[in-house]
């Protein structure tokens, strides 16, 4: 039922009311959780700045940043129109599916775009492209709905660094330090989390199960806390700038926890958060470079 309503909403309308529609799916907020990891697993592997501009690159960073983004939530929409009808997201900030046919191959044409990646980048980065569009698509769709299983659907979220993996392996021929992609891999988990907290009574009422719904509020901020900082020391032993800056989510998790925010306000600072800390590794791999 609710699918039949989702469908007739949004089949008919203009060029314009489909492109805002699709725009809104794409999550706009939260593109560079995509293609920020590529940025900076591309700065990373540079050892000259005409990596940074080399036309594989370039194509990394334009998939990842757009068609990537509508890929994966247009996914999550598609097998969420039951349970997005009681989430209060949807009503402001993000879009309910409009399951007409055009929206759908848009979504569907995003992730066949995806394929031409395999033709631009070595083999070294394949596994790691292969890993994240399995995840993108098995995190919401049958049979593994990874979303629904508890903890499950916190370590499926890796899926986000895996495009800065592929990154870093295109232009350095090989792959990045293990403890890098393990403490990459403990921040998605953290990350993922932490914004599956706003989401606990809707996903209850909906009988759906994810690591909060079963932890609650306040051992998921614990868990949140335990793997961010297990992600800083992963990274510390990289670099200890490294960890010292990844440092700072388990600080900002215990600071909502203790001073009472609304978690659903304070989710929507973590774009910010993680734009600014993906700067700063970012601009620190280019003066790496500048400086020899």
């Amino acid at each position: 039922m609710r699918t039949e309503m989702a469908t007739s909403t949004g089949a008919s309308g203009g060029f314009k009311d489909r492109l805002s529609y699709l725009l809104v799916l794409s999550r706009p907020r939260f593109w560079l959780y995509l293609a920020g990891p590529v940025l900076v697993g591309a700065a990373a592997a540079a050892t000259d700045l005409s990596n940074l501009y080399a036309p594989v690159t370039l194509a990394l960073v334009a998939y990842f940043l757009v068609p990537a983004n509508v890929f994966l939530y247009g996914v999550n929409d598609v097998f969420d129109v039951d349970v997005d009808a009681a989430n209060p997201k949807k009503d402001d900030r993000e879009a309910r599916w409009r399951g007409d046919p055009v929206n759908l191959a848009v979504v569907v044409g995003s992730g066949v775009l995806g394929v031409g990646l395999f033709a631009l980048t070595p083999q070294v980065a394949w596994p790691w492209l292969v890993a994240h569009f399995f995840l993108a698509v098995e995190y919401s769709a049958p049979p593994f709905r990874f979303k629904t299983t508890p903890f499950l659907d916190s370590i499926s979220n890796g899926l986000y660094i895996l495009p800065g993996v592929a990154a870093y392996a295109t232009i350095a021929g090989v792959n990045p330090p293990v403890l890098a992609i393990l403490g990459a891999w403990l921040w998605t988990m953290g990350m993922h989390t932490f914004s599956a907290i706003p989401d606990i009574e809707p996903d209850r009422e909906a009988g759906i199960r994810t690591t909060a719904t079963l932890l609650g509020a306040r051992w998921t901020y614990a868990y949140c806390a335990v793997t961010w900082g297990l992600a800083a020391a992963a990274f510390a032993l990289v670099d200890l700038r490294l960890g010292g800056l990844l440092a700072v989510y388990p600080l900002f998790v215990f600071g909502v926890a203790r001073t009472g925010v609304a978690v659903d306000r304070a989710y929507w600072w973590f774009p910010l958060l993680n734009t600014v800390v993906g700067m700063l590794i970012t601009f620190g791999a280019l003066w790496s470079i500048v400086n020899g």
